[in-house]
């Protein structure tokens, strides 16, 4: 095995720090584990950008409400560091909560506007969560670039927006989304999903599909919209937390007619799983 796993700040940054002296470029591919062709296509894309990757792995507990699934969250580093050492990655960063989150922390982290909807307005205090780990993991092993999944497409947005506001110097790059053959976005939690389940959840991606090709050729927003949901909800998915098309570059919620980029987003629960997807949506007029 070429890959170094190592589970404290100490280690990572010595790493870290030898890279460094030899003049070498270094990015970090944030993750919770459970690794799936997503997350491997990003480690890809990170290769065109460094020549030392590194892929964290923690499910971080303070991105969880009270009620959601952190206790059931899929943990596989053993499978995860197979997968990883096939795809050639130097380094995983695998701490515990207690190396994360030592006693006495007591640092929060919140951004204004664009936590205030979609996910954000679903799940209460997951953007801080989220922004407090990010911001801790990019410190820790300072990257030239750092890789996120543009199917958390919001949580993007945020990480470019607090990663502007505290200079914090590093490059963040978009990867695209990873989809299986019938068009389902990858996600960790798709192992909840039974074979009808799973069976059932191409539904998402074929909603937003219709819903993109027929937005961009000028139809209106709103009767899509209410035509997706119903389709979503004949399906079997409940509760439908949103379906809503947003501006692609500040998430304004958009109305009428689309006269310029725009990304429409899907989050609903099937079973156990609550799965998320969204698509870009350009204008047949734009030059974009």
């Amino acid at each position: 095995m070429n890959l170094t796993t190592v589970h404290t700040v100490a280690d990572l940054r010595a790493r870290v720090s030898r890279w460094r002296a030899e003049g070498l470029k270094v990015a970090l591919v944030p993750t919770m584990g459970a690794l799936h062709e997503g997350h491997i296509s990003l480690t890809k894309l990170a290769r065109t950008q460094a020549d030392r990757v590194i892929v964290s792995v923690f499910v971080n507990p303070t991105q969880f409400g009270p009620t959601e699934d952190f206790a059931a969250y899929p943990r596989t580093l053993p499978a995860d560091q197979k997968i990883l050492d096939a795809a050639g990655v130097e380094l995983c960063f695998a701490p515990s909560v207690e190396e994360m989150y030592p006693s006495g922390f007591a640092t929060r982290l919140h951004i204004d506007n664009l936590t205030d909807m979609l996910c954000g307005a679903a799940r209460p205090g997951h953007f801080d969560g989220m922004a407090q780990i990010v911001t801790k993991l990019l410190l820790q092993a300072m990257p030239d670039y750092a890789l996120f999944g543009e199917k958390d497409y919001q949580q993007l947005m945020v990480i470019k927006r607090f990663v502007t506001d505290l200079n914090i110097p590093v490059s963040i790059i978009g990867g695209p989304i990873h989809r299986e053959a019938d068009g389902l976005a990858m996600s960790s939690r798709n192992r909840y999903l039974s074979p009808e389940e799973r069976e059932t959840a191409t539904t998402l991606s074929r909603v937003l599909s219709s819903i993109t090709d027929r937005a961009s050729r000028g139809d209106a927003i709103e009767p899509l919209l209410e035509t997706g949901r119903q389709q979503i909800a004949s399906a079997g998915f409940s509760p439908i937390d949103y379906l809503e098309i947003r501006d692609a570059e500040n998430l304004e919620l958009m109305h009428g007619v689309i006269d310029r980029p725009a990304r429409v987003f899907v989050a609903a629960r099937l079973g156990k799983a609550r799965l998320i997807d969204n698509m870009a949506i350009i204008p047949a007029n734009s030059d974009a």
